[in-house]
């Protein structure tokens, strides 16, 4: 895990941060997304069409799902020393490039584009997430995201 004095960040721009270990993506978990969000689409949890009509002959993670752990795999990759509060400002641009199969296992791989400096302190990092599926050559998405750090 890389260590990054918030103060520091500036030096970080045009790097890759590093990747996250893999994560598996299995039907339990679509489901589970598919429950909460209230977005039972056959494509995600209805394994036996998924067989015959999908080109993966599996169903697929929601897109918003393998978007959604961005947050919790980056802070596997990093972490931002002086900071003590991170938030997501937002995604300037979401591109989701490929299907991501139940029993598929994604990782993430983080690169910081900018930082500038906040009021107090603070610092708005603009990167680059790319949530790469094992075993593939066309990563699930590729996201610009803001965040702010605090001291």
């Amino acid at each position: 895990m890389l260590s990054v004095n918030i103060e520091d960040l500036p030096n970080y721009i045009g790097q890759e941060v590093g990747k996250s270990e893999w994560m598996a993506i299995d039907q339990d978990r679509i489901n589970l997304f598919a429950d909460a969000i209230d977005d039972h689409q056959w494509i995600h949890v209805d394994s036996e069409k998924a067989k015959k009509e999908l080109p993966t002959k599996k169903t697929i993670a929601h897109g918003f799902l393998t978007l959604s752990l961005m947050t919790p795999l980056s802070f596997k990759i990093w972490e931002i020393k002086g900071a003590n509060q991170i938030i997501n400002y937002g995604l300037n641009k979401v591109r989701f490039l490929n299907m991501v199969p139940s029993g598929s296992r994604v990782r993430l791989a983080l690169k910081i584009k900018d930082v500038k400096p906040l009021e107090k302190g603070g610092q708005k990092i603009i990167g680059i997430a790319t949530m790469e599926i094992e075993g593939e050559r066309r990563s699930a998405y590729i996201a610009e995201f803001i965040a702010a750090a605090f001291p």
